[in-house]
């Protein structure tokens, strides 16, 4: 899909989305959509962490490559890289080279792998139960109850890089809430 030019389109969107074309497609198409099944949320998990620090748009501008770096984020392909697949990854321009994020996002794999019940099932399980859309940009919470206990229970099963900030990240970004503010087309009923 083109990106739409963001001058012309007359869509009302939240505040964060009208900056740059990919942010628009991201936006209109994925962020804020319920998500489901092992691989996609491991990558959103690893995009996340990856994010952490730096700009969204760097992340969503370097997706293809980070997709083909890391085996289109397929946790059983990911949890088998070793020494050489590090200094690999270390030395690719094309993704954010930064050794504690991929080692976490290899931990991470691994982690997954050790599951006692699939990763979705895992992670929907902290879904509050009623979420309030915000008003404006400036009610979006950072963190919240359910992504400190998400975080907390990652943690405790051996995730990396997902402290609360980037748990409810990952929570908006996979649609676990819904953080579209109430002037957002994404927010008005179909």
């Amino acid at each position: 899909m083109t990106a739409p030019d963001v001058h012309s389109d007359v869509l009302p969107r939240c505040g964060w989305a009208t900056s740059a074309p990919d942010y628009v497609v991201y936006h209109d198409e994925e962020w804020g959509r319920p998500l489901r099944g092992e691989r996609n949320l491991f990558e959103r998990m690893s995009l996340e962490a990856f994010q952490s620090g730096l700009s969204w748009l760097v992340i969503l501008r370097k997706r293809t490559n980070f997709r083909a770096a890391f085996a289109d984020f397929e946790p059983a392909t990911v949890a088998a890289f070793g020494e050489v697949d590090r200094e690999r990854l270390l030395a690719d321009a094309g993704i954010v080279r930064n050794r504690a994020k991929i080692d976490a996002t290899i931990a991470n794999a691994r982690a997954v792998l050790e599951l006692d019940r699939p990763l979705d099932e895992l992670l929907w399980s902290f879904a509050p139960e009623r979420h309030v859309r915000p008003a404006t940009l400036a009610d979006v919470p950072a963190t919240s109850p359910e992504s400190t206990a998400m975080a907390k229970e990652l943690k405790r099963r051996g995730f990396r890089f997902v402290g609360p900030t980037t748990a409810y990240a990952l929570m908006q970004a996979t649609g676990l809430v819904d953080d579209h503010v109430a002037t957002c087309f994404r927010s008005m009923p179909d």
